[in-house]
Order: structure tokens, then C-alpha cells, then sequence
């Protein structure tokens, strides 16, 4: 299988596979290839922060035409897959000077499908570009081609909590991918001063729970596979037995109360207010917090930024930082050199990550007192071995200028190269089809799509916790005698499955339906 991610998280991808139980991972560019059974393909799109899609390849086949394309294609047995009710959708990616346009290659997929099925029983499936029952993902790289079937259909990083969004707001994988390289897991307290619409914040409280990104979901595309298993995939959904307590507190600040309130709604939205604290402050009135805490940002930046005085807010970063942040750690995303010089600290580690298709970097600042000279001769170090063996491998984007030229001519860099990845042939096992009458879809209020979250809440809608008592400035205070238990979280109540298979309608703040909900009950 392949997962595919950004660029600059293919390491923390493959962590995360491998702490899943999955064999043979590589990694490859902008993806991970990995071996593992169904349920592990299901875990993967319901447990991995870091991954945007997750692929299950079907053919492997070199084509130098589009006619060849065509050929190949036609040869696969496509009633393993599809029957004539079957609604499908093929995406393309393609890294090639013979296949220039990714829509004509789909289309040559597309035809090959289509007339299978009408020379063999005289009608065809049709396409569905909305809502397809079976999404198939084509990839060229030169002459390599590789059909596979897309196991995740929306991509992943559309968490479900989001409800407003701010201006450039930050992808939910990048904020995940972001955290996880800090090496951070709740073992402190966790700020973001410039925190915009809460991207990071909600992810730092689900990694720091051990929570599956995957549960405000509301559908994957295996669902809809005819081999789907059902009580597997209830009981992955349900388990949240490797959960864990949060101790500490997590603060997000903006200077922009659209983006305090925008920020509060997602959180709410995600549950997790007991654990995320949102409050309008300027960063350069930051002041020490109580607390032992790590920030990590990511400041605006970029041509699309309306920000005045650009340089100057990180020349203030930089102040606030060295005199309010002594022996903690920040770590900001950036785009420009300039921003990062008017920061004036000695970053210990630079990390090359894309932000949509601008080369950024990702810099972990250790605050201490005094001039390096001195911190160095009482023994201190800015960076571990690690960090040292990483600032060696800094200009490995710089070796793959082609690649990003190429980059930028796609609108964004979503979709992962998988040039790297070897096929191997392998017995995927059951097919997609069962010798069953009737089209997916046709699917009732008793087959179960809607699904219980174990849901531990009180009558009055919130957590079975104390309020964080005190100062609720920078840092706040520590909070005493604080149960834990997931709670009601009021805010997540239209993204849950129901127990009893409820079939419910959510809808937006305007009081607009947009679709099935998956939601928690209250009488647990």
C-alpha cells in the first residue's frame, strides 16, 4: 500500500506506520509504501496524523502512448471492482514530457473501464465526480504507470472539525507533521501565540490524548468497497483503549478577535475546550509563562499575507522570546530568509517542509541566557546529535530543483510522487465484488454507517473536569484535581456515530443541511 503526505514528512509518516504494525516501510517522495492486511488499511486512514491519502495498488505497468495506457488498463479484470450500477472516479498525477495533462490521462482510464464493461455486457458503469462508490488514483511518472485504488476518497487532512477558517490557514496534516518533529507528546504545556484559526492547537491536544485524528470523520472511501467489514472497522473506530491522560494545558493567542472567535468555534467543534484555552493577546506583550511550555507557530508569511510591518513583527518575536522564553523551546514555520534573520537568535535545526508549494522552514529556537560564548563553556548545547545529523541533510531539497518546478506548475502539493515506489505483486485477497444483486449504496439505517463513539459526558453537556482556576493570562495556572475522562464533548456532538444507528441530519451555523452527521448520545 502507499501513503501518500507532504514533502519533509516522509520520516514521520514512516514512524507512525511502523509504530501501526506495518512491514516493510519505505519511503519514497511524498509517500510511504508499506505492507499490512485490511485492518491495518483501515487504522491507517483512521490513526495517521500525517498522511493525506492512502492507496491500494491494483497494476503496476510501463505505457510510452496513451493508447498504451488504454491497453493496459483494458487488461485488468474490471468486475473484480465494479459492476454496471457501480458510479466510479479516476484522479490522476503525472510527472511526464509524454503525458502532459493529468485529465487526458484519466479520460484514457476512464474509457478503458467503460467500454470492458460494454463490449462484455453491453451497458457501462457511470462516473461520478461528487460522490463515486469506487475512487481510483492513476499515477505517471515518465513511462511508469501505477492504478490504484484510493482507500480514503476526501483527503485526510479534512479532519472534520474545521467550521471557519481564517486567511491562509495552515493544512491539518502539515500542523500534525509540525508537532510530531518537535518530539512533543503533552509532556508540558503547549503555546501558540499566533495561533489563527487553532490548526495547531486542536492537533497538539489529539496527539497529546493519543486520539485518531480519524473520529470527526464522517466517511471513507473503503466504506463503500464491497468487501468492506464493518464490525472491523466499528471496533477500530470504538477502541480507544491506547487514549491517554493530558495533564497539562494547551493556550493559542491571536491579536485578531475574527481569529479568536474563529479559533474557539473549531475547538469547540472538536471537543476539546477543556483542554484549549483561545484568548485575544498581542505577542509582544508575551511575558514568562507559569508553566514549563514549548511554542511552536507559525507567524504570517508569503505574498498572499497582508501583514504591515512584516519584518518588524519578527524582529519582535525575537525580543519577546530571548527575554520572556528563557530555557524553553520555540519552533516556527517560515517562508522567507529575511523574516528569520530580523528573529536575530541561532536556530538549532532548520527543517525543509512545503507550505502549499512555498519552500519553508521549520526552526527549532533554545532560548538561554546570555551569549553562546558563555551558555557553551558552562556546558550547554543548542543541538543533540539528531539535530545535528538533520542540519547535515539541509540542502537535500536543494538536489531537486526539477521537482519543484514541477510543483509549481500543479495548483498545490496534495498529491504524493510515488516514482520510488516498488510494486510488488501480491494477492490483495477477496475482490472488491461480492456475487451479491443490487448497487453499493443502497444501504439502510440498520447496516450501521452511523456508529457509537464511546462517549463519557455529563447531563449538562461538558467534561467531568474542574475549570482551570486563576490567571487565565500567558501560561495561566496549573489546574488541581482534574479528572480524567473523555466527557461530554459538547462541541463534537454532530461529528460522533450514533449507538443506535440514528440517522440524522448536520448542519451549518446558517441553519443550512449539508449531510448525514455522525453524532454522540448523551445516555452513556
Amino acid at each position: 500500500m502507499i501513503a501518500k503526505t507532504f514533502m519533509g514528512l516522509e520520516p514521520v509518516l514512516a514512524k507512525e506506520l511502523t509504530e501501526l504494525g506495518a512491514n516493510d516501510v519505505q519511503i519514497g517522495r511524498r509517500m510511504v509504501s508499506f505492507r499490512g492486511d485490511k485492518e491495518l488499511l483501515y487504522r491507517a486512514n483512521f490513526q495517521l496524523h500525517t498522511a493525506i491519502r492512502v492507496l491500494k495498488p491494483i497494476r503496476h505497468f510501463k505505457a510510452n502512448t496513451a493508447d498504451e495506457v488504454y491497453d493496459e488498463v483494458k487488461k485488468i479484470d474490471w468486475s473484480q471492482y465494479l459492476t454496471n450500477e457501480t458510479t466510479f472516479a479516476v484522479d490522476s498525477v503525472v510527472f511526464s514530457d509524454e503525458f502532459r495533462h493529468s485529465k487526458f490521462v484519466s479520460y484514457k482510464v476512464k474509457d478503458a473501464i467503460v467500454d470492458q464493461f460494454r463490449e462484455k455486457t453491453g451497458k457501462r458503469p457511470n462516473i461520478s465526480v461528487a460522490n463515486p462508490d469506487i475512487r481510483l488514483n492513476m499515477h505517471v511518472a515518465d513511462y511508469q504507470c501505477t492504478l490504484s485504488l484510493d482507500s480514503s476518497g476526501e483527503s485526510l487532512h479534512r479532519r472534520g472539525y474545521r467550521q471557519e477558517s481564517v486567511e491562509a490557514p495552515l493544512n491539518e496534516v502539515l500542523a500534525a507533521g509540525m508537532i510530531l518533529m518537535t518530539g512533543w507528546r503533552g509532556e508540558t504545556d503547549f503555546i501558540d501565540p499566533m495561533c489563527g484559526s487553532g490548526t495547531l492547537l486542536i492537533e497538539a491536544a489529539l496527539i497529546a490524548r493519543n486520539m485518531a485524528p480519524g473520529v470527526f470523520r464522517k466517511e471513507y472511501a473503503f466504506e463503500k468497497w464491497e468487501d468492506f467489514d464493518k464490525e472491523l472497522f466499528d471496533r477500530i473506530y470504538n477502541d480507544d483503549s491506547q487514549e491517554r491522560e493530558f495533564t497539562h494545558h494547551i493556550y493559542g493567542y491571536d491579536n485578531d478577535i475574527k481569529a479568536v472567535n474563529t479559533a474557539r468555534l473549531n475547538v469547540k467543534a472538536a471537543g476539546l475546550s477543556s483542554d484549549i484555552t483561545v484568548e485575544e493577546a498581542d505577542f509582544k506583550d508575551f511575558t514568562k509563562p507559569k508553566e514549563k511550555s514549548i511554542i511552536v507557530t507559525n507567524p504570517p508569511y508569503g505574498e498572499r499575507i497582508s501583514t504591515p510591518d512584516l519584518l518588524g513583527t519578527y524582529k519582535m518575536i525575537g525580543e519577546r522570546l530571548k527575554h520572556e522564553f528563557l530555557d524553553g523551546d520555540a519552533w516556527i514555520l517560515s517562508y522567507r530568509e529575511e523574516c528569520f534573520e530580523q528573529i536575530g537568535l541561532r536556530p538549532s535545526i532548520k527543517i525543509p517542509l512545503y507550505n502549499g508549494s512555498l519552500e519553508c522552514e521549520f526552526r527549532k529556537y533554545q532560548i538561554f541566557e546570555g551569549r553562546m560564548k558563555e551558555f557553551r563553556s558552562e556546558g550547554g548545547s543548542v543541538q543533540t546529535d539528531e539535530e545535528r545529523s538533520q542540519m547535515a541533510e539541509k540542502g537535500r531539497f536543494k538536489k531537486n530543483r526539477e521537482f519543484k518546478r514541477r510543483i509549481d506548475e500543479e495548483d498545490d502539493n496534495e498529491e504524493g510522487d510515488i516514482r520510488t515506489f516498488k510494486f510488488h505483486h501480491v494477492d490483495f485477497g477477496r475482490s472488491l465484488r461480492r456475487d451479491r444483486p443490487g448497487r453499493f449504496g443502497d444501504r439502510d439505517g440498520d447496516s450501521g454507517w452511523n456508529r457509537d463513539r464511546r462517549d463519557r459526558r455529563d447531563d449538562d453537556g461538558r467534561r467531568d473536569r474542574n475549570r482551570r482556576d486563576g490567571d487565565r493570562g500567558w501560561g495561566g495556572a496549573r489546574r488541581q484535581d482534574r479528572p480524567y475522562g473523555r466527557g461530554d464533548r459538547d462541541d463534537r456532538r454532530g461529528y460522533g456515530r450514533d449507538r443506535q444507528g440514528r440517522d440524522d441530519r448536520r448542519f451549518d451555523r446558517k441553519g443550512n443541511d449539508y449531510g448525514k452527521k455522525r453524532r454522540y448520545d448523551n445516555d452513556r
